[in-house]
């Protein structure tokens, strides 16, 4: 069923719609206000790309980027200033949302530099200085989810810090990201730090998924590859919500819940389609379900927000077919672990390359400021 306003029916379905991007432009322009009245955005999310590119466009970070030179700043110690800077002045900005919903929303996440994403002592480091330098309730600190972030995260929930899980693409990945985020509650817990507090995403990311196992099935050629292809980034986030309401109804997770504790919420990133054969607002219109957030770049809430069609829970009722679909995948010869491998593998290398790019961007800028 079309709704006039497809971006409020999802709002009203239980899915946080959170823009994913941010930039000073759309701080100081009210652009990321107007969103916020205007699309129903209650949150937004960063990433090393995201900056970068925010950067290398316009003059907004002119003013800033001639103080640093002028203070005589470091590349690392100015691209921590301005990122957190910016992710400061979201705070702020979305700080009504934050108390309107007790919390739940009007979150801006920020992520620890990725060249940490295996390193568990210095990703916990920057983690708790980003979340005392940001100096928000409503700040969540990302963190990747590798094994080494694993206890990362547990240690950062056992701080009172509150995280977003980043770069999710496998079920056994995300049960053991649910898994550290519980043993942080726990940890919290017996130090005293008031679960109520802390809050939780899961980030699961969809369409890298499609793009990688779609190549394997046009390589394999058959009219049953084929007909795969588009279906098993959804099919992997609807299990991802599968393990999210099993590991969340356990007696553990019941004990922490009744103590005050929430739900770390699956988050679908990675939402915009990169094939253009699919509909612009599939990642949108199939991951519909109460508990969750759907990040989406600006492109794709605007197309959902034309032409999206909001049909109700599209997840819960679609388990079998996923499994389905990952078990034709399978005999197929597509490996399941060997693609979520690769897409970790190659996230934190494109993560890697557009901090170095964010790097020489904030270089080339102080130089020509001095």
């Amino acid at each position: 069923m079309t709704t006039p306003n497809p971006l409020a029916a999802l709002s009203a379905a239980g899915v946080s719609i959170w823009l994913d991007d941010l930039s000073r432009d759309r701080i100081v322009s009210g652009g990321l206000a107007k969103l916020i009245e205007e699309r129903h955005v209650v949150g937004v999310t960063t990433n090393p790309t995201i900056f970068a590119n925010a950067l290398a466009g316009g003059s907004s970070y002119d003013e800033h980027v001639a103080e640093l030179a002028k203070a005589d700043a470091s590349v690392t110690d100015a691209v921590f200033e301005i990122t957190t800077d910016d992710v400061r002045q979201a705070c702020d900005i979305f700080r009504p949302v934050y108390d309107a919903s007790g919390g739940l929303d009007g979150r801006v996440s920020i992520e620890v530099e990725p060249g940490l994403a295996r390193d568990t002592a210095g990703t916990i480091a920057q983690g708790l200085s980003l979340w005392k330098t940001v100096d928000r309730p409503n700040v969540m600190i990302k963190v990747p989810a590798t094994a080494e972030g694993l206890e990362a995260i547990a240690e950062l929930t056992g701080q009172g810090v509150s995280v977003n899980v980043t770069l999710i693409f496998s079920l056994e990945r995300h049960r053991e990201v649910i898994n550290a985020y519980l043993t942080g509650l726990e940890r919290a817990k017996a130090a005293g730090i008031d679960l109520s507090t802390i809050r939780s995403v899961a980030s699961f990311f969809v369409s890298r998924v499609d793009t990688e196992v779609d190549s394997r099935l046009e390589s394999i050629g058959t009219s049953e590859a084929l007909a795969l292809k588009g279906r098993s980034g959804i099919a992997n986030a609807r299990l991802a919500y599968q393990v999210f309401e099993q590991a969340f109804s356990s007696e553990r997770a019941r004990g922490l819940l009744g103590a005050g504790a929430h739900v770390q919420r699956p988050l679908w990133a990675s939402t915009g389609v990169k094939d253009p054969a699919l509909k612009d607002t599939l990642y949108v219109e199939e991951l519909v379900a109460s508990d969750t957030v759907n990040t989406m770049p600006e492109k794709t809430m605007e197309a959902a927000f034309d032409h999206g069609e909001i049909r109700g829970d599209t997840v819960t009722g679609a388990y079998a077919s996923a499994n389905a679909t990952l078990d034709a995948l399978h005999e197929l010869g597509v490996s399941y672990d060997e693609v979520t491998d690769l897409l970790e593998r190659e996230g934190i290398e494109k993560f890697n390359a557009s901090w170095d790019d964010l790097l020489s961007t904030v270089s080339k800028a102080l130089e020509a400021a001095k």
